[in-house]
C-alpha cells in the first residue's frame, strides 16, 4: 500500500517539513534521516526560525523515538500505528514534552491540522484525544519520564537495550547516563580557524561584521584561537568569511588525529581515507602548503567534496586519488613521512551529530567494521617509510575497533610499535567521541 504524502513546495510550514522527512524514512529502503531533511530544507523556502524549527522537529523526534512510542503505545495499547500516524503523534508528543518554546495547545492543534492536511481526517480526533489526555497529565507525565531513566535506562533515554548494555559493562551507570544524555544534546556548531587564508584575529573581526557570535574553545590538543563555538550565526553558506575559506566547520574532537600526525613542512604525507577533508585541511594547514600531502578515498563522490573544501580552503599541496587506482606522486621515494589512517568506523562516538545512527547499526556490524579497519591500517601500513609515524583513527567507543584492532595489527606487524594512545570520551572530555593511536615503523 502506498503510504501519504505530503508535497514539499516553497513556503511549506516546518512541520510538514518534518513529517515528510520522517515519513520517508519510514520507507523500506528511505534514506538517513539527515539526507532526507537536507534534501527536503533545500527544496522549501523557510524562514530561518522555521528552517531550525524543521530540524528540531525531525532530529528530536528521530533521538526519543524509544520513548515517544512507549508514550503512544501507553494510550493506544498498540505497540505502533501505521506509519504516518505513528509520525505525527511522535511530533505532537516531542513538542509537548521536549520542546519548551512551542506552546502545548499550539502543539495539539498544529498535529491536528497536520493530520488533516496528510488525509488522515478520520484519525484527526484520535490524534487529538492522545495528546490531549497527555496534557492533563503533564506533570504526572514528566514525573514518569524522569523516572523511566532510572529504572529503564534504554527505553528513558531512548537508546537501543544492546547498546546501553554494553556501555553499561565497561562504564558506571551513572557514566553511561552521561553518555545517553550527550547523545541526546543537540550538537554545538565549531570552527576551525583557516591559517592558510587568515588569522584568528582577522576572522573574529569578520565575524563581528557579519552577525556571527562565537565563544572561545580551548583544550590541550590544540593551539588556543584555533577553534570556536558558533553560538549564533546566519545560514554558513551565505557567509563570505565562509565563501572565501576562512574556516572550516569541525568538532574539535577530529584535530587530535592531525595533532598526533604532527604534520611538518616539506614533507610527503598520505591521508588514507579522507573525505570530506576536515583533517587533510588542517593536515595541509600545519604543513603551511609546502611539501606533498596525497588525499585518497574510495567514493568518487566524497572525493569530489573533498576537492571542494580544498579548494575552498586554499590547501593546494593536496593531491586527490581514488582508493582503487594507483596514485601518482610528485616526491620520490614512493614511501611517506606521515601517515593517517582514519577509517571507517560504527560512529557511537559522534551519535549526537548522526542522530538515526542508534536505530540503524546492529551488533554484528562492529566486528565487521573491525575486519576491514585492520585490512586498511595493513594497506597503509606497507606505504611508510621506516622511522615514519603512523596515525589510527577511528570516531568509535568501541574497544574492538579501537585497542582491539591495533592489538591485532601489532600481532602481525613485527616491524611498528605503538607510541601513544589517548580516547576522547564525551561525558569526560565535552567533545566528540574519538580513538588516536601513534605508531612509529622500526
Amino acid at each position: 500500500m502506498e503510504l501519504p504524502s505530503f508535497k514539499v513546495v516553497s513556503g511549506e510550514k516546518p512541520r510538514e517539513i518534518a513529517a515528510q522527512v520522517l515519513l520517508e524514512r519510514s520507507r523500506p529502503a528511505g534514506n538517513f534521516v539527515e539526507e532526507a531533511l537536507q534534501k527536503a530544507l533545500a527544496a522549501a523556502r523557510l524562514s530561518p526560525a522555521d528552517r531550525s524549527l524543521a530540524h528540531e522537529l525531525v532530529c528530536g523526534a528521530v533521538r526519543w523515538q524509544a520513548t515517544l512510542d512507549w508514550l503512544i503505545a501507553c494510550k493506544t495499547g498498540r505497540p505502533r500505528q501505521k506509519p504516518m500516524l505513528q509520525n505525527l503523534l511522535r511530533l505532537g508528543l516531542y513538542q509537548i514534552f521536549w520542546l519548551d518554546r512551542v506552546p502545548n495547545h499550539a502543539a495539539v492543534y498544529e498535529t491536528v491540522e497536520l493530520a488533516k492536511r496528510a488525509g488522515l481526517g478520520p484519525q484527526a480526533g484520535f490524534v487529538n484525544a492522545v495528546l490531549r489526555g497527555y496534557l492533563r497529565e503533564f506533570d504526572a507525565t514528566r514525573e514518569r519520564l524522569a523516572a523511566l531513566k532510572i529504572s529503564q535506562p534504554p527505553l528513558g533515554y531512548s537508546h537501543p537495550d544492546w547498546l546501553v548494555a554494553r556501555w553499561q559493562k565497561r562504564w558506571s551507570p551513572e557514566k553511561t547516563a552521561q553518555l545517553l544524555a550527550w547523545n541526546n544534546t543537540p550538537p554545538a556548531t565549531y570552527a576551525r580557524v583557516n591559517t592558510l587564508k587568515t588569522d584568528p584575529g582577522r576572522l573574529l573581526e569578520r565575524w563581528r561584521a557579519e552577525s556571527v557570535e562565537y565563544d572561545f574553545i580551548r583544550r590541550d590538543w590544540f593551539d588556543e584561537n584555533l577553534v570556536f563555538e558558533l553560538k549564533s550565526h546566519p545560514a554558513l553558506p551565505e557567509l563570505t568569511s565562509f565563501q572565501e575559506g576562512s574556516f572550516y566547520v569541525q568538532d574539535p574532537s577530529t584535530l587530535l588525529a592531525v595533532r598526533e600526525l604532527d604534520p611538518q613542512p616539506g614533507e610527503s604525507i598520505l591521508d588514507f581515507c579522507a573525505a570530506p577533508g576536515g583533517k587533510t585541511t588542517y593536515i595541509a594547514q600545519l604543513m603551511k602548503n609546502q611539501g606533498e600531502l596525497a588525499a585518497q578515498d574510495v567514493s568518487p563522490e566524497r572525493l569530489q567534496l573533498l576537492e571542494g573544501n580544498c579548494a575552498r580552503l586554499g590547501a593546494i599541496c593536496v593531491r586527490t586519488t581514488l582508493s582503487n587506482s594507483t596514485p601518482h606522486f610528485a616526491l620520490s621515494p614512493s614511501l611517506f613521512d606521515r601517515i593517517l589512517v582514519d577509517v571507517p568506523c560504527s560512529n557511537t562516538g559522534v551519535m549526537r551529530r548522526r542522530v538515526d545512527l542508534r536505530w540503524r547499526i546492529q551488533p554484528k556490524e562492529i566486528e565487521r567494521l573491525r575486519t576491514a579497519q585492520l585490512r586498511l591500517l595493513s594497506q597503509a601500513a606497507s606505504l611508510l617509510k621506516p622511522g615514519g609515524t603512523l596515525v589510527y583513527s577511528t570516531c568509535s567507543l568501541e574497544p574492538e575497533e579501537n585497542e582491539g584492532v591495533l592489538g591485532a595489527f601489532l600481532g602481525e606487524h613485527p616491524d611498528y610499535e605503538s607510541m601513544h594512545q589517548r580516547e576522547l570520551i564525551p561525558f569526560q572530555d565535552a567533545v566528540d567521541g574519538a580513538y588516536v593511536a601513534r605508531l612509529r615503523r622500526v
